[in-house]
């Protein structure tokens, strides 16, 4: 049984991130979207929340489950017993700090291997920054996120829920 992990922040989920998801879950038998602490970041969403979020985004993945870890990728995937690290890229500027991570994540546990999916051409540009720099200036994020967790972006920012 393939056990591929796909890390992430997700501050919040995109559907940039859900294509990603999605796809390894068709690629391998069974994915964990782990909510990782990024501590250059200040998120928006505690870790917890992010989980919330990410189970509520991906329920209709089967073989998809979700959790949480603060702490080297490598000893993650190791801990799991998981062989593949799923890291989706939007743009070429992706490239070089993601294949930094996975040369580090495969000199830390030399059993994980690293797959680059790249994101459908139509999320290319949509980013976690960008969806928060949106719904902190007013406007309409439901075209960058799913359906179900508009409402709990729109609360962080003091704004009326959605219909």
């Amino acid at each position: 049984m393939k056990l591929a992990i796909c890390p992430g922040s997700f501050d919040p989920v995109t559907l940039g991130h859900i294509n990603i998801i999605s796809r390894a879950s068709k690629m391998f038998d069974r994915v964990i979207v782990v909510a990782m602490v990024n501590k250059d970041k200040q998120p928006l969403f505690s870790q917890e929340e992010r989980v919330e979020l990410l189970k509520r985004a991906t329920a209709f993945l089967p073989n998809v489950e979700v959790d949480s870890f603060d702490g080297l990728l490598a000893d993650y995937a190791r801990e799991k017993n998981a062989t593949v690290i799923v890291k989706g890229l939007r743009a070429l500027s992706d490239f070089e700090y993601e294949f930094q991570m996975a040369l580090t994540n495969r000199k830390l546990n030399p059993s994980v291997e690293t797959v680059f999916v790249t994101t459908n051409a139509e999320y290319m540009y949509l980013s976690s920054s960008l969806v928060k720099q949106v719904a902190g200036l007013g406007g309409d994020i439901s075209e960058f996120v799913p359906s179900c967790i508009v409402n709990d972006i729109l609360k962080k920012y003091g704004r009326n829920e959605t219909k």
